[in-house]
């Protein structure tokens, strides 16, 4: 299967860094880009052929945006799935698909589908009152992750509970069940890694060199490429990220965030249908980006090579600290004169504490020298707010 190649507009729903970078590799290839997003002044806004402001659930918007486009993308999954089915029904190309967006949209429902398939997860439940939670601790033990099955991202939606004395605070940071909840076994893992791999409409499927990641209060950091992990770790995870696209009959980027326990265990953690943070360093570091080989896949052209030009890091650029506002860059000059140092500033107007306002990558002969000069570089760079 494959769209026709004369087809050149793509439609993206999400205006925020992701679809920058997207927008930043289709027009090498001359595509006309549409995006929606509620923000009018959002990072990929400057760059679009069109911006359609309406808010990510509003179906009126959503039709509007697949009649001027030939293929329809999405750079993050909380968004409205039921007109997306609709629109599939009715012919038009959804990348990757509402069928894997649906489950995907609910961290439940992705575990279970896993389980079913004999696919390795953490042992989970769903919980609707605090009696469950409790029911949840005495059967997996302490400490018990509490998740929000849907709209979680960067450590909201998550709270983890060490005893019971914190059953009720958890509770109630997740909404008191008004939301959707599971509770896992919390995994005392060694290492936290992702595979980012790409599937086209054609099936042919490329997995990209295994991140290393590391996080602070459920927010990535750092990512180390190639990860500090044995042959056999690296072959169960890659086997994995291809069963788990193949199971989705994705189509594009799907990043696949494990653990790695002590005794060399895989476990998968959450999937991401899209262009993940963990794979930002493939701009600086591979043959060809996560962003350029989802452009290529949604839009039916040959995925490029993965292979690794040089061992890289990339780092987070996170707003400060007790700082909200007009945001303002100091530092990049500073950490440019380092080597092999690249700067992705990603022109978010408004900053506030730990907000992603941009990331580095350094490429060098050796990951650990890489991780060096990117801290390094990563202590010059200042987003604060006016």
């Amino acid at each position: 299967m494959s769209i026709d190649k004369t087809k050149r507009k793509i439609g993206i729903i999400g205006g925020g860094q992701l679809g920058k970078m997207m927008i930043l590799e289709a027009k090498k290839m001359d595509f006309y880009i549409i995006i929606l997003d509620p923000t009018a002044h959002c990072p990929a806004h400057s760059i679009a052929d069109e911006h359609l402001v309406a808010d990510f659930d509003d179906e009126e918007a959503i039709r509007e945006l697949a009649g001027k486009s030939d293929v329809i993308t999405y750079e993050f999954e909380h968004i409205g799935v039921e007109v997306l089915q609709d629109l599939e029904s009715e012919g038009y190309n959804i990348y990757p698909t509402p069928l894997a967006l649906a489950t995907i949209q609910n961290k439940y429902r992705q575990k279970e589908l896993f389980k079913e398939h004999n696919l390795p997860v953490s042992d989970h439940m769903k919980v609707i009152t605090e009696e469950d939670i409790k029911r949840a601790g005495d059967k997996f033990g302490y400490p018990v992750m509490l998740k929000s099955c849907t709209g979680g991202y960067d450590g909201k939606g998550n709270f983890l509970i060490r005893s019971k004395s914190e059953i009720k605070e958890g509770y109630q940071a997740l909404g008191v069940g008004d939301n959707l909840l599971m509770a896992e076994e919390f995994i005392p893992f060694d290492r936290e890694i992702s595979v980012l791999g790409c599937r086209g409409v054609d099936g042919e499927v490329v997995t990209y060199p295994i991140g290393e990641n590391q996080h602070q209060g459920s927010i990535l950091i750092e990512s180390k490429v190639p990860a500090d992990i044995s042959c056999q770790v690296k072959e169960e995870a890659l086997k994995l990220g291809r069963e788990v696209i193949e199971l989705f009959s994705g189509v594009g980027i799907f990043c696949i965030e494990m653990f790695v326990t002590g005794d060399n265990r895989v476990l998968i953690n959450e999937v991401a249908p899209r262009p993940h943070n963990s794979g930002h360093y493939s701009i600086e570091g591979t043959v060809t980006s996560q962003f350029a080989n989802h452009v290529r896949a949604i839009t039916g052209l040959p995925l490029g090579s993965t292979d690794l030009v040089k061992p890289s890091v990339m780092r987070n650029i996170l707003g400060e600290e007790g700082s909200t506002g007009e945001a303002k860059v100091k530092g990049i000059e500073e950490a440019l004169k380092l080597p092999n140092v690249k700067v992705h500033n990603y022109g978010k107007k408004i900053t506030r504490p730990n907000r992603k306002m941009g990331h580095l990558t350094v490429t060098a002969d050796t990951v650990e020298q890489a991780s060096r000069t990117a801290s390094e570089a990563s202590k010059l760079i200042k987003i604060g707010g006016d």
